[in-house]
Formats: structure tokens, C-alpha cells, sequence
């Protein structure tokens, strides 16, 4: 396998590379040339495994290697104490995740759901689910008939558990569509 390098000139918003013992993302950059002196490039980069932000200056010339992020659906299929279960719909192999490696939106996943594996080099370090879910209401305050006021909210319980705040109107038994990415309520399914 050839090691492909890029240089901090080449740096673009979500560029992987590998610098000091990191894998990390390029969130933002800024080629600056000042009046006087070097050029250099100002970067807002997050470390992809432990996800710190870190904001660091480099010279334009300065090479690092690429790191070629791997993502691959598999099916959750069932959790056994700290460890969820993930099966490869094209192989059939099964991977066991610890929890430290699932994300707080993680609480929206029910069995059977592809989320997106994602390793580097072979090593998971996060599981992505599907950004919209449609989940089943399970608990929540009756609705008061005639509260017609715009924007007010009580909690729910979904399904899997999770809590979410809710317009009024849903009741217990309502399938509802839910954005993973910020654990918030988008409509009746």
C-alpha cells in the first residue's frame, strides 16, 4: 500500500491526516500570507478518535500522511451488558462494540438499524447512526384538549428508552420521526 502525503497547502475542511500519534480532521483553515515573513496556514483541525479541537498554525510545505477513514454500514443487532453486537450484511461476520465507543445519539438506535461503522487502520472509534429515526412514543403526558399554544413541549419516551421533548399533541403510541444528530423531534411519521 503506498503512502499518499499531503502537504498543509493542500489542506481543505474535513482533509484526514496523521500528526503526532493523532488522526485528525481539518475543520477549518486559513492561508495567510503576511506582509512580512512566511506564508502559513492556520487550521482548526479535531482529533477523529478522542474528538479534542485543537487550533494550530503550519507551514504550507510541511507534509503529513493521509488517513483514509473507513466507513461501513452494518446492522446493530442486540446489546449483552457493554457490548453491542454489529453484524456485516455482506459477510455475515458479527463485531462486538464496547459502549465507550457509541455516541450519545446512540440512544435513538433500535436492533436491527444499519449504522455506520467507523475505523482507521482496522480500529473502530465511533459508531454513526442514520441521521432521521422513526421511533414509537412509549410514554408521555396526555395532551389537554384545547392547549392550542404554539411551541409548547413536554417529555416522551421513545422506544429505546431515550427522552425527548415533544410538541403537545403527540400521545403515547405515535410513531415520530427523530434527527439523531441532535436528538430533537421533526414530525409525525
Amino acid at each position: 500500500m503506498v503512502n499518499i502525503m499531503v502537504t498543509a497547502g493542500d489542506f481543505r475542511n474535513g482533509v484526514t491526516f496523521e500528526f503526532d500519534g493523532g488522526v485528525w480532521q481539518v475543520v477549518e483553515f486559513q492561508h495567510v500570507k503576511p506582509g512580512k515573513g512566511a506564508a502559513f496556514v492556520r487550521t482548526k483541525m479535531k482529533n477523529v478518535i478522542t474528538g479534542g479541537i485543537v487550533e494550530r498554525s503550519f507551514n504550507p510545505t510541511e507534509k503529513f500522511e493521509n488517513a483514509v477513514i473507513e466507513r461501513k454500514d452494518m446492522q446493530y443487532l442486540y446489546n449483552d451488558g457493554d457490548l453491542y453486537y454489529f453484524m456485516d450484511n455482506e459477510t455475515y461476520d458479527q463485531l462486538p462494540l464496547n459502549s465507550d465507543k457509541l455516541g450519545d445519539n446512540f440512544r435513538f438506535v433500535k436492533e436491527n438499524t444499519v449504522c455506520k461503522i467507523i475505523s482507521y487502520k482496522g480500529n473502530v472509534f465511533a459508531v454513526e447512526p442514520p441521521f432521521f429515526v422513526e421511533l414509537e412514543v412509549t410514554d408521555t403526558e396526555p395532551g389537554v384538549r384545547g392547549d392550542t399554544a404554539t411551541n409548547v413541549q413536554k417529555s416522551a419516551t421513545l422506544e429505546t428508552g431515550a427522552v425527548i421533548r415533544v410538541p403537545i399533541f403527540i400521545n403515547t403510541g405515535d410513531v415520530i420521526r427523530v434527527d439523531t444528530r441532535v436528538g430533537e423531534y421533526l414530525e409525525r411519521a
